[in-house]
């Protein structure tokens, strides 16, 4: 009687098995390093945008005193509610970058936050009164 090899097939089958797990593993790893290195949300709030806006303007004009003034506004900002904590000390550090003299970074890592946003919640066109 001829007996029959499974184990072949078995063994194919565990490797493939393997190599899915792995994939998703590493799918898992990039998507926690995603997360975890986006710039958090400023909100939809039209002063903090506006803000965030004079800041990206103060930096590129590597203006000390505008710089100032941004921060004095993005404080009472978060004091208020209005700019979330996370997103307030993202932008403490570009502005301590900034004042360190690393201006082109400063505005890189701001230009990067700003692309970050969804302004989800912001009223669009049509909402603004005539």
């Amino acid at each position: 009687m001829a007996t029959i090899d499974r184990t072949g097939a078995t063994g194919t089958r565990h490797r493939l098995l393997l190599l899915a797990l792995g994939l998703l593993a590493v799918g898992a790893v990039v998507v926690l390093v995603i997360n975890l290195t986006r710039p958090p949300q400023m909100g939809a709030d039209e002063k903090v945008f506006n803000t965030v806006d004079a800041l990206f303007t103060a930096v590129t004009a590597r203006d000390q005193k505008l710089l100032g003034q941004c921060e004095q506004r993005l404080n009472a900002l978060r004091d208020t509610g209005k700019l979330p904590e996370d997103a307030s000390d993202y932008l403490k550090g570009i502005i301590a970058r900034a004042r360190d003299g690393h201006w082109q970074s400063a505005a890189e890592r701001l230009y990067g936050f700003m692309q970050a946003q969804r302004r989800e919640g912001a009223p669009g066109p049509s909402s603004k009164r005539k």
